[in-house]
């Protein structure tokens, strides 16, 4: 027996010995590899960080990496989906990918057992690495939408009052002179919830038409505005999902909804702009909300006619004419439990369009503004300067009494007398609040909103007391999407037009890339393909990139013609259909999907976008006469000798043509992408065909010119490939003479600006772009700043009579991101996985930063006064290029430690990924 417990004992004491041993271990290479920890950094479920709602059942799984170490790349991943966020339960588990041997980390599918709609799962990304770490997400949940009508549970669409079918109207013509008297009130709802048990969980599911805010309790449940995002609402609308668990209380609760038009109704009533009148229906909403309690128990509230119904305290709003607000209708206790609603009318229940999740951000306040000053213009009005000429709207806090009136009329611009001008931007615009009792209130508009530096208050009081205007803010709104990029350098003018640029995006970036943020509020669609690369160096747009090709599959013609607004909410027809028809504008249908695709790796994009593509082929080749498309815009707002707008300098034919021939290269690449080999010969022959009518039409053998001769007639075939190799030559000496011979200067307009752009930098004649870009001497960015914009302006020489906030001719941005900060990505690669860095002009602008936070993690390079700083995300490598030289040192070592060849770009030095300081 003693022997028995010797052994034991000594076993017990073998068993300890070695736990120590392997923890003694464990902490000591634990304590080596700390630094080359690997981490899973980031999980996006269909794109978005734990996703409120998903529009499939089959989402996809993208992260990005962390390591402090060096060359580091995932070999293999595992994906875990369970109903329970512990995964403590193998019956839970919904799908167990096991461990996939890949270095794929972007968009990796769903292939598990089915997913029910309206479901919160569970989701745990394991990762290995190429070093032998591992390392394991954080949960990250995800919600599933519905997809559905059967998934609403009976959820009704339900409204004050219904449009007249005489006055519904989708789609009219700009030149409609419809007015009408009655000005349609404007709803709002409520709905009492009595709660007697423990809650769990509480979702919700919500649409308004046009825009709606949502309350519990008499609280706002976010801090978005102009929910849901706007469509073709004839087509299809959003929805938005919440969690409101942690808005509900004991005992008795009130759900509260206030609706305003959008652009789901424009009034067509005198007395305040209207751009045009489409008119979808009145407001209406739709809502689902699903309770889990702890026993167990679930219950179900749905929007139907049993809500309760009232004249809203907001008597006017237009997206184009501004938005009144009257205290004396409604007191601000309406939404909550203890409001007596005994008068209030049920709700009409009416039909409404087909819903899906809106997955793009919302818009949201997102920079604030105090005015830098005030001037006194008459007794009762004042003029607030606020410094930016920015999209948004006024939150002023006012002392008054009982029936005053305040006017508040935002503009971007001053008239001689200092007054608020709107002559050019949308006339007459204001916002106006009534006021119900003696007292101080603090308001903004909510469901409007205006492109504003400056803002003429008019206080207008009942009697003979005066209004104190206390304090006024002016809140910049746009699309919630991240900032994700940055440039600077030590060229002061660059860097000030980067910021001139970035608010003509930041004001035009909202449900769509609007062409202003006044006037028209339209989404023109040519700077999707022409702007899009400059807003991807800056902003997460990939959810509202693919939102804005959703808007064109919704507003494409059964003839197949994309038209040049989306979503289409009139047809311009001043000119018959050059407004609506015009290839250039089209175009973005196919280039920007395919551009999206090589800036995110998402194929869906191009899967989603195919047949439309396809059609769009189909409409333009009808078109065609010959093989040349003669119809459109062509390179509006070239800068000709005439006031700008039609293009002066360049025949529709050129660009119409070559963006056609674009098409086609494009969509060989897309087909023989998608594996569709038969269109991708059909798409091969057609741009064969094309290319020898482009030549055959346009271009001259004997003076090596295309057209006339233009900047942007020279500069596209070049870019594009239309140019013979024997003609190449010739054709880049006629456009350099002509930028030479006007003293350095571009002619080249809203389609053609970039493509100058581009062919330059194929010619690697960046010295060029340099010098034309860096006079402020004439139309050009440095003349608007000089002449005192704060955001890009429609036109080249800033003038008054157009937009001064313009989503358009913004394409230098590229340039100072690409060139500038030599940002890109090789050949072949896909969403940045392979980047190549190569800053042109150093011996010029001296110093310079870029950061990008590509789809695997941030990118940096710096140059600075000695030597040069990079950073290369995990997963992805990087070519760099720099002036050439064998004497480079990288983090103290010699450059003969890395694969580095010299080329006539430069040293050319293949770095993994880390974080590099180069001597």
């Amino acid at each position: 027996m003693k022997i028995l417990y010797r052994m034991k004992a000594l076993k017990i004491y073998q068993s300890i010995f070695f736990y120590l041993f392997i923890t003694v271990i464990f902490i000591g290479v634990s304590s080596c590899s700390a630094s080359n920890k690997l981490r899973v950094e980031q999980v996006l479920i269909e794109g978005r960080k734990k996703p409120m709602g998903t529009n499939t059942l089959t989402p996809s799984f993208s992260w990005k990496l962390g390591s402090n170490g060096y060359n580091v790349v995932q070999t293999a991943y595992r994906i875990t989906v369970s109903t329970n966020a512990n995964f403590s339960k193998q019956q839970d588990i919904s799908w167990d990918s096991n461990w996939v041997s890949t270095d794929q980390s972007l968009y990796n599918r769903y292939e598990g057992q089915d997913l029910l709609a309206g479901t919160t799962y569970y989701a745990r990304i394991a990762v290995k690495d190429n070093h032998g770490n591992v390392a394991e997400s954080i949960v990250q949940s995800f919600h599933t939408g519905l997809l559905t009508e059967t998934d609403w549970d009976g959820a009704q669409w339900i409204t004050k009052e219904k449009l007249p079918d005489s006055l519904v109207n989708p789609l009219p013509l700009s030149s409609s002179k419809l007015r009408i008297d009655k000005n349609y009130e404007l709803p709002v709802f409520r709905k009492n919830i009595e709660l007697d048990k423990k809650m769990v969980s509480s979702i919700a599911y919500i649409s308004g038409l046009g825009h709606y805010e949502l309350l519990v309790n008499g609280q706002p449940v976010d801090n978005a505005v102009l929910q849901p995002g706007w469509t073709k609402y004839d087509k299809e609308a959003y929805y938005v999902v919440y969690d409101l668990t942690e808005h509900w209380h004991a005992g008795k609760n009130t759900i509260g909804v206030m609706l305003g038009n959008g652009f789901y109704y424009i009034p067509p009533i005198s007395g305040r702009f209207q751009k045009h009148k489409v008119a979808f229906g009145l407001p209406k909403m739709k809502m689902k909300v699903v309770n889990s309690y702890a026993d167990g128990t679930q219950e179900t509230i749905v929007s139907d006619e049993s809500w309760k119904v009232h004249r809203s305290p907001i008597t006017f709003s237009s997206m184009y004419g501004g938005e009144d607000y009257d205290e004396q209708v409604l007191p601000t206790s309406w939404s909550t439990p203890d409001f007596d609603d005994t008068a209030w009318n049920n709700a009409l229940v009416v039909d409404g369009p087909a819903l899906r999740v809106q997955e793009a951000e919302p818009v949201r306040i997102m920079e604030r503004f105090a005015s830098k000053s005030v001037k006194n213009v008459d007794e009762n009005t004042d003029v607030y300067d606020f410094g930016q000429n920015a999209s948004g709207i006024v939150h002023i806090t006012m002392k008054g009494h009982r029936g005053d009136t305040v006017r508040i009329y935002p503009a971007e611009l001053l008239t001689d007398k200092g007054r608020a001008n709107q002559k050019h931007s949308g006339s007459p615009y204001y916002y106006q609040y009534i006021f119900a009792q003696d007292g101080e209130v603090s308001w903004r508009p909510r469901f409007t909103y205006y492109g504003f530096r400056y803002a003429e208050v008019r206080s207008m009081p009942a009697g003979e007391q005066d209004i104190e205007i206390q304090k006024i803010t002016a809140e910049h709104i746009r699309n919630g999407a991240r900032q994700i990029g940055s440039f600077q350098s030590s060229d002061t003018l660059f860097n000030q037009i980067h910021t001139l640029i970035n608010w003509g995006i930041k004001s035009n970036m909202v449900s769509v890339f609007t062409d202003c943020p006044h006037r028209e509020k339209l989404g023109w669609l040519e700077q999707l393909h022409l702007m899009g690369p400059s807003v991807q160096y800056n902003f997460d747009v990939e959810r509202l990139f693919a939102k804005s090709l959703s808007d064109m599959r919704q507003s494409q013609t059964e003839e197949g013609l994309v038209p040049e607004i989306a979503p289409e909410y009139v047809h311009f027809d001043w000119g018959g259909d050059v407004f609506r028809d015009s290839p250039e504008w089209g175009s973005s249908s196919i280039l920007l999907a395919w551009y999206a695709y090589q800036w995110y790796g998402n194929k869906a994009l191009l899967v989603d976008n195919y047949a439309m593509m396809k059609k769009y082929i189909h409409y333009l080749q009808g078109k065609a006469k010959d093989n040349v498309l003669y119809h459109g815009l062509g390179d509006w707002y070239d800068l000709g000798p005439e006031r700008p707008g039609f293009s002066q300098l360049t025949t529709p034919g050129i660009t119409a043509t070559a963006i056609y021939y674009y098409n086609l290269k494009k969509m060989s690449q897309i087909a023989d992408l998608l594996e569709d080999s038969n269109y991708k010969a059909y798409a091969d022959s057609l741009q064969q065909e094309v290319y020898q009518a482009f030549n055959d039409t346009f271009y001259d053998e004997h003076t090596g010119i295309y057209g006339s001769g233009s900047q942007t007639a020279l500069a596209m075939p070049l870019y594009m490939g239309l140019v013979d190799e024997a003609n190449k030559d010739k054709v880049l000496a006629n456009l350099i003479k002509d930028i030479v011979d006007r003293d350095t200067s571009f002619t080249a307009g809203d389609i053609g600006h970039r493509y100058l752009l581009q062919a330059l930098q194929q010619a690697g004649r960046d010295d060029l772009i340099y010098a034309m870009h860096k006079d402020d001497t004439r139309p050009g960015y440095g003349y608007q700043i000089r002449q005192g914009a704060t955001a890009l302006t429609e036109s080249w020489a800033a003038l008054p009579t157009v937009s001064n906030n313009h989503f358009m001719l913004g394409h230098l941005m590229e340039w100072f991101h690409t060139r500038l900060g030599g940002l890109g990505q090789e050949e072949g690669s896909i969403a940045y996985k392979h980047i190549r860095i190569a800053p042109k002009l150093q011996d010029i602008v001296k110093q310079r930063a870029v950061t990008y936070e590509s789809p695997y993690g941030e990118v940096k390079f710096e140059q600075q006064e000695v030597g040069f700083h990079v950073e290369i995300p995990v997963n992805s490598k990087c070519t760099l290029v720099l002036p050439a030289s064998s004497g480079y040192q990288i983090n103290g070592e010699r450059l003969a430690a890395y694969e580095h060849r010299l080329t006539d770009a430069g040293m050319e030095i293949q770095l993994g990924s880390g974080i590099y300081n180069i001597k």
